[in-house]
Order: structure tokens, then sequence, then C-alpha cells
């Protein structure tokens, strides 16, 4: 079975390297607490390169893992295995571009592999494209 990757575009008014640096530096300017473990974005943090950690470090010292970057190349491109309130058998992949405009940066996310999880795939990718919606709007205000 196949399954069409979730594709979300946008645009920032900022030039890449800014986008890039607020996607994965300054998450706790836009992640919502309610889709984190500690209810703190700021806990969140990328090891930037290919094979670092995508972490939550809690106030208590607890970690979560949330995945773990696949390729690190800023200001252009991220992509990364995400399995935030998953396990980690059930990653998708989420590769995340940006791309200079005239008037700032063209974003695009697509996550792939909702095939691996089998008959759930169809209805996770659906609902992860609705929380997309909500956060990169959030993300968008933040820029």
């Amino acid at each position: 079975m196949t399954i069409e990757p979730l594709v979300i575009e946008f645009e920032v008014g900022v030039p890449p390297a800014q986008a890039f640096e607020t996607w994965t530096r300054r998450c706790a300017t836009w992640w919502p607490p309610s889709h984190t473990v500690s209810r703190a974005p700021a806990a969140i943090t990328f090891e930037p390169r290919a094979g670092g950690p995508i972490v939550e470090r809690a106030s208590d010292g607890t970690e979560h893992r949330w995945g773990t970057v696949l390729d690190w190349e800023p200001p252009v491109r991220l992509r990364y295995l995400w399995h935030l309130f998953f396990e980690e058998s059930e990653a998708t992949e989420v590769a995340v571009t940006f791309t200079p405009r005239e008037a700032g940066t063209a974003v695009r996310l697509e996550q792939t592999g909702w095939e691996r999880l089998g008959d759930v795939g169809p209805p996770r990718r659906d609902r992860t494209r609705q929380v997309w919606a909500a956060i990169t709007a959030r993300f968008t205000a933040a820029c």
C-alpha cells in the first residue's frame, strides 16, 4: 500500500537562514506546549548534524527522544525521522526545505513513511495534516 506524502507549503517574511534557525533553534517561540511531554517547548533541541537526536529535555532531567536528524543542510534543508508521542518503530520521515523568495522564504514540509504504519497510516496522516497546519501557522507568526 502506498500512501501519498503529507505536504504543507507556506511562506514566511524572513530569509532562509532565519527561518531555518527558528525551526531548529527557537522552537520555544512557535512549538505549542500541548505538543510536548513536559509542556515546555524550550526543552526541544535538534543536535545539528546527521545522526543527531531531536530530544525534549524536561526540567527534571528526563529526556524524551522525538527523532533523529538525517540531513542537516542549513539554511536550505532539514530531514529527520519523527516519532513524537509514538514508538521509534512508528517513525515517519519529515523533510523541510527553505527556498529564498523575494519577500522571504518558501517553506515546504513533506512527511512520508505512512505505509510503514499499516492500517493506521492513513488516519494518522489525516490527523497529522491538521496538526501541522496549526503548528506551521504558529511558526509563520514567530518568524
